[in-house]
């Protein structure tokens, strides 16, 4: 069996916050933030808006887009570190609100990893036949899990959603996912200091916080060696690939990986400046973005590659 795309789609809530938004508040302008990022904008949930619901008006419109019946679906595999609560996960409630009743639903937890590891999971269970349907949702609500009085990280993210319903397909199916690669580094220095989220905040959620300079530089190197192993046991290459979609956490990283791997830029999926780090959601949305305007077309090949807290990274390679 193959596992295709059957549908995908997007969604960004209606508040925007641009950089000059940002410097009314924060010692920055907007020009130090797009030459450093190049992030012109984010868009943020409103007051009482959480990731469910984000994931929720994304799976809809997935769904709508070959008016398919929820009850057909077989798994809900969400992926988010901004839950709306502890427990219980965002999956149920998404179930929930779609009456996708025979579905089960459950949350991955890989930051911004977490669409190439979800994927990752849904291949597996679709190749053992025990799934023929299975939704996909990336949601996240970073703007909630920031210190908005540090310009060093709250400048970087944005929410958002993304979804995609996957089928099982017959191996000649010309379309269809053709293989994943995860990574996981949990050494102490990368767990602890590099990325992560801490506490305790007003609200007691606790805080993201980076070291800048060492995430650029692992961010380059091991999505760069991701990208460059997955593409060797498949015996492939970048020619072989029509479009890189990276998750879209800073353009520099993105423009430092093309340098790198001596790869267009112009033929790599770029999107941060409209919605900042949306964490797992940023994949999907990119590419939503680019089959709407028709960059990415029918038969291409696409190679993704993302890298998140934990230190959790990987790549997927994807004939659309």
């Amino acid at each position: 069996m193959k596992t295709a795309i059957s549908s995908i789609a997007g969604y960004l809530p209606s508040k925007i916050i641009t950089n000059d938004d940002l410097s009314k508040t924060l010692d920055t302008t907007h020009e130090w933030i797009f030459d450093r990022t190049g992030i012109e904008q984010r868009h943020l949930v409103s007051d009482g808006e959480f990731a469910s619901d984000l994931g929720i008006i994304a799976a809809k419109k997935a769904l709508e887009q070959i008016n398919f019946d929820p009850s057909n679906i077989d798994a809900i595999i969400v992926s988010t570190t901004t839950s709306d609560r502890r427990f219980p996960s965002c999956a149920a409630r998404i179930q929930g609100e779609l009456q996708a009743n025979r579905a089960f639903a459950f949350d991955v937890a890989a930051a911004c990893a977490g669409f190439i590891y979800t994927i990752a999971i849904a291949d597996s269970m679709m190749k053992s036949r025990q799934l023929q349907n299975v939704l996909l949702v990336c949601c996240e609500t970073l703007s909630l899990f920031v210190d908005w009085t540090d310009r060093s990280t709250c400048v970087l993210f944005g929410d958002g959603a993304g979804a995609l319903l996957l089928n099982a397909a017959e191996d000649d199916s010309p379309s269809g996912l053709v293989a994943t690669k995860l990574y996981t580094d949990g050494s102490p220095e990368k767990y602890n200091s590099i990325l992560s989220h801490n506490g305790p905040q007003n609200d007691n959620r606790g805080y993201t916080t980076m070291m800048g300079r060492a995430v650029f530089k692992y961010a380059i190197e091991n999505m760069s060696a991701s990208m460059h192993e997955i593409l060797t046991e498949n015996n492939m290459t970048l020619n072989d690939i029509d479009w890189i979609i990276p998750h879209q956490a800073n353009r520099r990283i993105l423009e430092s990986l093309c340098k790198m791997k001596n790869f267009p830029l112009e033929k790599m999926i770029i999107t941060t400046q409209d919605h900042a780090n949306t964490s797992s959601a940023s994949i999907p949305l990119a590419m939503c973005r680019a089959i709407e305007n028709g960059r990415i077309k029918k038969g291409q090949t696409i190679l993704m590659t993302a890298l998140g807290a934990g230190l959790v990274y990987g790549s997927a390679i994807i004939k659309y």
